[in-house]
């Protein structure tokens, strides 16, 4: 018996379900509910893509730690203990006026007046396993003077410094960071360096990390310094603007920098070979104090916070993938639209009808696009990832198109579709400060095309092929 036979007998009831299933507004619906199913592995994808760069941080701050992990240096300050003793008279009638010295210590924490810091640096990547980060090592030099005429005016005549007391501190985050020191000259003479920074703790500088030596003053004139350390760091460097006037220098060559912190470079070139970049920061732009005496003792006793005068360089990574993978994730809402209303057109225009699990088959593949790219893009570059990724799911879907119309012609518009589609997001993920503009011009673009196909569109009678 012929379809249109069966279609005859149906009774009032199943010819208008029959009728109610065949339309294009259930059809539409079908596909709608088919998107929020697909958003499901989506955000499974997204988590792994989480999980993933979690383990890749991992994996860096393991090498890190054994290397030095960032670098932070901190100084040169002076410490200089400090006594003040005052007389407490008291009275009595048998032993009359009683005087009483009593007597309490402070330090003194003195600035450079010009430090001067430079380093030359060499970085490589160091790999486990997949992952990766940037390391460097290399030579940091300190120069420059103290000067005792501002700090010394300010003390009161009942407080004595210890000037043959005082220390030279310059603190780093971690102890592992400094491998030897080459050259530390103070007045002319040499400086003899032990472990720890005194309690010159700051926030954000990793604990009691950093070295020390006495450095006897001159009270009088300036006091020159000329210290230079080979060090080791990863991933980043910063430093704190501790001089009247603090001159920076940083010479490397990692060709991908990235400028952070409190202060801009005054200038820097930047080539496949490396960059090289200058500071120059006056204690007027910043709020460190030029000298100050803390009243604390133990591990609190120079402890202050300047967490946002820190100032430095990433050795970023131009290409994170990781990154990339999050920013196309995004956009997959997208690609499970597209692709359904590619087909649904093909649909209406060939007169072939295409099953909804057909459309969620369709769907599914461009769900494994994301995983393709995060695991292919873990191992190659992830330009080359992408296309590779993006040329798979365009003769995937071509191919599927075609066993589903039985034409080239008409399969082709969904490979055209998908690769135009494809290298609309490549453009968006390489060009951040464009996104939003490209992406509204897409969206009015592909708005605007639906809307001239559909023009003349019978939405009431969309499969009326299907009961001839």
């Amino acid at each position: 018996m012929s379809d249109q036979s069966n279609y005859n007998m149906e009774s009032p009831k199943q010819k208008k379900f029959r009728s109610f299933t065949s339309s294009g507004g259930f059809k539409i619906a079908v596909l709608i509910i088919l998107i929020l199913i697909l958003l499901i592995p989506v955000s499974m994808v997204r988590s792994l893509i989480s999980e993933r760069s979690y383990r890749a941080n991992e994996a860096e701050g393991e090498i890190m730690e054994a290397w030095g992990s960032q670098f932070k240096l901190y100084g040169p300050v002076i410490r200089i203990p400090v006594v003040e003793r005052t007389e407490i008279r008291t009275k009595t009638e048998k032993e009359g006026e009683k005087i009483e010295i009593v007597t309490q210590n402070f330090t003194l924490w003195i600035t450079p007046k010009n430090v001067d810091i430079s380093a030359d640096f060499s970085a490589r990547k160091k790999r486990r396993g997949i992952f990766s980060v940037a390391l460097f090592s290399g030579n940091l030099s300190l120069s420059g003077d103290f000067s005792l005429e501002r700090a010394k005016s300010e003390l009161r005549q009942n407080q004595t410094m210890s000037l043959e007391q005082a220390e030279i501190i310059i603190g780093l985050s971690s102890q592992k960071g400094i491998r030897k020191v080459i050259k530390a000259d103070w007045n002319g003479g040499a400086l003899s360096f032990k472990p720890g920074n005194r309690n010159f703790t700051l926030s954000y500088s990793g604990g009691s990390n950093g070295v020390n030596a006495l450095s006897p003053l001159n009270i009088n004139g300036l006091n020159t310094f000329d210290i230079q350390f080979a060090v080791q760091g990863g991933k980043a460097l910063r430093t704190l603007p501790v001089g009247e006037t603090t001159r920076v220098r940083v010479k490397t060559d990692w060709p991908s920098p990235s400028f952070q912190g409190g202060f801009l470079p005054v200038s820097y070139t930047l080539s496949e070979s490396g960059f090289d970049a200058e500071w120059e920061i006056s204690y007027l732009s910043r709020s460190i104090p030029l000298y100050w005496i803390s009243t604390g003792s133990g591990n609190n006793e120079g402890n202050k916070d300047w967490a946002d005068e820190y100032f430095g360089v990433d050795f970023f990574k131009p290409l994170d993938h990781y990154a990339l993978n999050t920013r196309a994730v995004k956009y997959a809402v997208l690609f499970l639209i597209i692709p359904f209303l590619t087909l649904f057109f093909l649909e209406v225009f060939s007169q072939k009808a295409i099953h909804p699990i057909q459309y969620l088959l369709s769907g599914f593949a461009n769900v494994i696009f994301y995983l393709l790219l995060l695991s292919i893009s873990e191992h190659i570059p992830f330009s080359l990832a992408y296309l590779i990724a993006a040329a798979a799911l365009t003769c995937m879907m071509t191919l599927f198109a075609r066993s589903l119309l039985e034409t080239w012609t008409r399969s082709a518009y969904m490979g055209l579709v998908m690769a135009l589609l494809y290298l609309l997001m490549y453009l968006t993920l390489n060009a951040e400060d464009w996104a939003l503009l490209i992406g509204s011009i897409t969206a009015f673009v592909i708005t605007g095309i639906v809307m001239f196909l559909t023009r003349k569109l019978d939405w009431s009678n969309l499969n009326a092929r299907g009961e001839k």
